[in-house]
């Protein structure tokens, strides 16, 4: 036990010292005790006696926490022994301190004891721990978005006399870009790609309201303008803020007549029609799925095909790829690609969109192909 005379002795030195000092580290809500070199506590403020007992002066440093023995990494040995400011973190009780230790030196240079500045941060720790808990929840949840946002794309292969193949990259876990291939009746299979405004949660939960109002509509409306002008009524009904919106290119294609009806909801990347030989951009104008008008009709082409002929759907993330020059890889790039391989375009331009970009992916992009086959 330290001897009395001994904490008088100390006390009277911080009170000599500088009084306005003395009575800072008593008024202050942190813990604040001082140990000699033998890890014997030689001073605690009002706090921290208030809160372990007026004892505490006197016992060894661990003891006055609750322990039995010795700390295995003892910072306030640590601290005497080098100088140094060293810092840990200290259970006591239910509660979580962080500690910092601090040399202590007489007139002459001499370091004889150290300070320890106890901060209460079981609340920061607590709302670290929620936060980590929910954001391990969330991850899972996305993970889980994810996967089935994956499931429900098209399969790939043939629908009826048309044959679908595709390319899906994310720039994040979730997508902002939705594409779909569906059976209208016996002769009729739609096709659309669309583009949401924006990435992640917000972005994945818009396409799947455009892949459900798009399936429900097909039965009621043969027409890929009219679809698009019932899609933009549904979405105005949706309230959403006015920043959020979409665009989205749609067809239908016939069985039988072999004929391309489409329709432009503001999708600035032109699809590419084209063979073994010619290449043709679908040019078709049209506003986005937004809030900007109450009411938008759509104007509608049609295009005739022949066995062999492809077309490319894609979205702008693919023409937005930068180059270290921050050059983008643009629509020329992705008509030479499908042009050097008309046979397997998505490959190309993957490869080509690869080499190209500087960086990570900064955008969402799809490629979707159909090819009419007979």
């Amino acid at each position: 036990m330290l001897e009395k005379n001994k904490v008088s002795y100390f006390e009277d030195q911080i009170k000599n010292f500088n009084m306005l000092n003395y009575h800072v580290l008593e008024g202050m809500a942190d813990w604040v005790r001082v140990i000699d070199r033998n890890g014997t506590i030689i001073y605690a403020n009002k706090t921290m006696k208030g809160a372990l007992g007026t004892e505490i002066v006197g016992k060894k440093c661990y003891e006055a926490l609750g322990k039995i023995r010795p700390c295995s990494f003892c910072i306030t040995e640590r601290s005497i022994a080098t100088g140094e400011i060293i810092q840990k973190e200290e259970n006591v009780g239910d509660r979580i301190f962080s500690v910092k230790s601090s040399p202590v030196s007489d007139s002459d240079g001499n370091i004889y004891a150290a300070v320890e500045v106890f901060r209460d941060v079981t609340r920061e720790r607590k709302l670290e721990k929620e936060l980590r808990e929910k954001t391990k929840k969330l991850n899972k949840d996305i993970t889980f978005a994810k996967i089935l946002q994956e499931k429900i794309l098209p399969r790939k292969g043939s629908y009826n006399n048309i044959k679908i193949n595709y390319l899906y990259k994310p720039c994040e876990m979730l997508s902002g870009d939705m594409f779909d291939v569906f059976y209208i009746d016996k002769d009729n299979i739609g096709i659309y790609i669309s583009d949401v405004a924006g990435h992640g949660i917000t972005a994945s939960m818009m396409t799947m309201f455009i892949r459900q109002t798009m399936r429900a509509i097909k039965d009621d409306i043969l027409s890929p303008s009219k679809t698009l002008t019932e899609l933009h009524k549904r979405f105005i009904d949706l309230n959403l803020d006015d920043e959020k919106y979409l665009t989205i290119f749609y067809g239908i294609f016939n069985c039988s007549t072999d004929t391309f009806k489409y329709a432009n909801g503001g999708h600035n990347c032109i699809p590419i029609l084209f063979d073994d030989n010619n290449v043709e951009l679908l040019k078709m104008k049209g506003y986005p799925i937004s809030y900007l008008f109450d009411e938008i009709h759509y104007n509608e082409n049609m295009v005739q095909l022949k066995n062999g002929d492809r077309i490319l759907f894609y979205t702008d993330g693919i023409l937005e790829v930068r180059n270290k020059n921050k050059e983008e890889f643009g629509e020329k790039r992705i008509i030479e690609a499908v042009k050097e391989a008309p046979e397997s375009p998505i490959k190309n331009i993957e490869n080509k969109a690869n080499s190209y970009m500087y960086g990570d992916q900064k955008d969402d992009f799809a490629l979707v192909l159909m090819k009419v086959e007979k």
